[in-house]
C-alpha cells in the first residue's frame, strides 16, 4: 500500500429513527480512528492509496457508476483492513505475538475468522461478521491473492481503536440468544448494561452493522426517556432547591451526583452526535435542561460539550444559564487549577473564548432588553375593537401598561440580560390586569399571544447571541 489512512469518516444515509442534520463525523480519535490498510497484493492488482482508487471520482477522468461503487467499497475495505502487518513498536499499538492471548469467551473452535484486539485474539464465524452489510463483508469479498490468507492465528486481522472490553460487548450482541436480549432492554436496566449498549452501538458504527446499531440506538434511547429514569439521578417533577423536595435537590446538587450524570451525559451526547441520532440528542438534552436548575456545573458541562460537538439546539440555553447563574473564572489565570469545572471560592473555570462569549451574549440581550422596554410590543387590533371601541384608546392603554410594569419590581428583580425572565413577568403581569382596563378583550389576547411569541423567539435564537464577534 502506499499510505495507511488513519480515520474512518463514512458519509452514508441514515435509518428513520436516526437521521438528523447534523454531521456523522466526529472530531475524536477514538470514534473515527478506523482499522489499517491492506497491503496492495490482498486486491491481486489494484493498488489502493489515500490519493485515490484507479477509476475513482478523484481522478480527472470521470469514470462509470459501476466503477465509482467499486472504487467505494475498496476505500472503506481499505481504512479497516490490515493483512499481516509488518514488526510495529508498543507504541503504534503493536503486540508481540508472543504476547497475544485468545479470548475466554468468544475465542471459539469452530470459528473461521481470527481477529486480533489489542492483545487478544477472537475467532468467530465469517457468516456473522458478514451480515447487515457491514464493512467484514466487503472485504470477505476481495480476492486473496498469493500471500497467506488473513484471519489465521499466524495472520489475525487486527482492528485498532477498539477495546477488548468494547469489542466483547459487540461479540455478545451478535451470539445472544432472545432471553439474553432482555438483559439490555428490560427497564430494570443499570449502568453496566448502559455501556455494554453504547459499546455495541458504537461498533456498529464504525463497522457498518446498520439494523444492529439502530436497535441498540433505539434501546438507548427508550432507556433515557423512560420515567423515573432508571439511569439517571433525575426526580420525576421538575423542582427548584427552594422547594418542598430540598432532599432531592440537594442530592441532585453532590458532588458525586454531579460526577456520574456528567459522564453519563458526556458518552450518550458524544454517541448521539457520532451517530447522528437526532432523538437521542434531543432527549439527553432534555434531560441536561432539568439538571441545570439543580447546579450551574451542569449547565458548565453543557456549555462545554456544546462547544465540541457543536450542538447548536445545547449552546443556547447553556451559556445562557451559566451567564445568569455563574460567578466565572478564566482559565490559565493565577491559581485556577488546570484541570478542575470550579477554583476554590467556587467560580466555574472556563477557557478564553468561552468568556468571550458569555460577555457577548451578555452585551447582546442588554442591548435588546433597552430596545425592548422603549419600544413596546406591537400588535394587530381585533375587528370587533374597530367596530365597538376606540382603537387610540386601546393602544394608549397598553403603552401605558408597558411603561409601568417594564419598570416594575417584578421585573427589575431579574438579570438585566434576563429578556426571557422580563417578558415573562411581564406577561404575568398582563394576565392580572383584570377587566377594569379600557383594551377590548380579544385584543388583550392578542397582546399575550405577541409576548408569548417573542419570548419564543428569543430563546430560539439564543445561540446566535453567544456566537463569537468576529462570526
Amino acid at each position: 500500500m502506499a499510505e495507511t489512512l488513519s480515520e474512518l469518516k463514512r458519509p452514508r444515509s441514515r435509518s428513520s429513527s436516526s437521521s438528523g442534520s447534523q454531521s456523522s463525523e466526529y472530531p475524536n480519535d477514538e470514534f473515527t480512528g478506523g482499522l489499517a490498510v491492506a497491503t496492495a497484493s490482498r486486491l491481486n492488482t489494484t493498488t489502493i492509496t489515500t490519493n485515490g482508487v484507479a477509476g475513482s471520482s478523484r481522478n480527472s477522468d470521470r469514470p462509470s457508476e459501476p466503477s465509482r461503487k467499486r472504487a467505494k467499497v475498496y476505500e472503506e475495505v481499505e481504512r479497516m483492513l490490515v493483512h499481516c502487518p509488518a514488526p510495529r513498536s508498543q507504541a503504534d499499538g503493536y503486540h508481540d505475538s508472543a504476547r497475544l492471548v485468545r479470548d475466554d469467551t468468544y475465542y471459539l473452535q469452530d470459528g473461521s475468522c481470527v481477529l486480533q484486539v489489542e492483545n487478544t485474539l477472537f475467532n468467530v464465524h465469517r457468516t456473522l461478521l458478514g451480515k447487515d452489510g457491514s464493512l467484514f463483508s466487503s472485504m470477505f469479498q476481495l480476492p486473496q491473492g498469493e500471500h497467506e490468507p488473513e484471519g489465521t492465528d499466524a495472520c489475525p486481522i487486527v482492528l485498532q481503536g477498539d477495546t477488548v472490553a468494547e469489542f466483547k460487548h459487540f461479540l455478545w450482541v451478535l451470539y445472544a440468544l432472545p432471553h439474553e436480549l432482555l438483559e439490555v432492554t428490560s427497564p430494570q436496566i443499570d449502568l453496566t448494561r448502559l455501556s455494554r449498549l453504547i459499546d455495541i452501538a458504537r461498533i456498529s458504527f464504525k463497522y457498518h452493522f446498520k439494523s444492529l446499531e439502530t436497535w441498540a440506538l433505539d434501546v438507548i434511547t427508550d432507556h433515557v426517556t423512560r420515567k423515573p429514569s432508571p439511569i439517571f439521578s433525575v426526580p420525576t417533577s421538575r423542582i427548584t432547591a427552594t422547594a418542598t423536595n430540598t432532599a432531592t435537590a440537594a442530592a441532585l446538587a453532590s458532588p458525586s451526583a454531579i460526577a456520574a450524570n456528567g459522564a453519563l451525559i458526556s458518552r450518550l451526547m458524544r454517541l448521539g452526535q457520532l451517530c447522528t441520532h437526532e432523538r437521542l440528542l434531543t432527549n439527553v438534552i432534555t434531560v441536561v435542561r432539568a439538571l441545570m436548575v439543580y447546579s450551574v456545573q451542569y449547565a458548565h458541562l453543557a456549555m462545554t460539550l456544546a462547544d465540541e460537538l457543536n450542538l447548536r439546539a445545547l449552546r443556547g440555553i447553556a451559556y445562557f444559564a451559566v451567564m445568569q447563574q455563574g460567578d466565572i473564572v478564566t482559565r490559565g489565570s493565577p491559581n485556577v487549577p488546570e484541570d478542575a469545572i470550579v477554583d476554590e471560592d467556587g467560580r466555574l473555570i472556563v477557557s478564553h473564548q468561552q468568556k468571550l462569549r458569555l460577555l457577548s451574549g451578555y452585551h447582546r440581550l442588554t442591548m435588546l432588553w433597552e430596545h425592548l422596554r422603549a419600544t413596546p410590543l406591537k400588535f394587530d387590533h381585533a375587528l370587533a375593537c374597530g367596530a365597538t371601541w376606540h382603537q387610540h384608546g386601546c393602544s394608549q392603554c397598553w403603552l401605558d401598561f408597558w411603561k409601568e410594569k417594564s419598570k416594575g419590581e417584578s421585573v427589575l428583580d431579574l438579570g438585566l440580560a434576563d429578556v426571557p425572565g422580563r417578558l415573562r413577568a411581564i406577561e404575568k403581569e398582563f394576565a392580572r390586569w383584570g377587566s377594569a382596563t379600557y383594551m377590548h378583550n380579544d385584543c388583550r389576547l392578542t397582546v399575550r399571544k405577541a409576548i408569548q411569541d417573542k419570548i419564543k423567539l428569543i430563546e430560539d435564537a439564543l445561540p446566535d447571541y453567544f456566537e463569537d464577534e468576529e462570526t
